[in-house]
């Protein structure tokens, strides 16, 4: 049965910025179903893709990848912001579709040849998942896949990492 995810995800314009419309998933985690039902799609998803572990940018990556890494039985990874870590860290810096910023891992939070599927909210312009990849790779481990909520094809982030298996459940074009 196709679930319509999109009735689940509030668009809220000027949000954080003017010009900027918001994808909001907090509905869809409200409501038990749609949760549930994003969630075994990212699941089978990273089930097909072979991964070993989930790895989910902060801070919506953690909401969306944690249960898919539990659903599947396998550890979850975060990306976090900077200085939010105390070990070891790598670091990779990124743009977003309104600003910049970096993403840390632990150096030994992947080991060499873990397969990877990165799970997080929304795909706009890749930064955050170029970021995630830089740091798999420094970590010895592959990037086989990704997978979001939502994704925004107009702003081309698939092109920036050309042969990465990317799914998302919606897509939203124009405004």
């Amino acid at each position: 049965m196709a679930f319509d995810f999109k009735k689940y995800i509030a668009s809220v314009k000027d949000f954080p910025n003017k010009g900027i419309v918001f994808r909001d998933i907090t509905p869809l985690l409200q409501n038990a179903e749609a949760y549930r039902a994003a969630t075994h799609a990212l699941a089978e998803y990273a089930k097909s893709r072979g991964a070993d572990v989930i790895v989910g940018p902060e801070a919506r990556g953690f909401i969306v990848g944690c249960p898919v890494a539990y659903e599947l039985g396998l550890g979850f990874v975060p990306a976090r912001k900077p200085h939010k870590l105390p070990r070891e860290v790598e670091r990779a810096s990124y743009d977003l579709e309104y600003g910049s910023n970096s993403l840390e891992m632990n150096k030994d939070a992947l080991k060499p040849g873990q397969k990877v599927v990165v799970c997080d909210d929304l795909m706009a312009t890749a930064g955050t998942l170029r970021a995630t990849e830089i740091l798999v790779k420094r970590l010895g481990a592959e990037l086989v896949g990704a997978a979001f909520y939502i994704e925004l094809p107009d702003l081309k982030g698939r092109e920036k990492l050309p042969g990465l298996d990317i799914f998302s459940l919606v897509q939203y074009t124009g405004a």
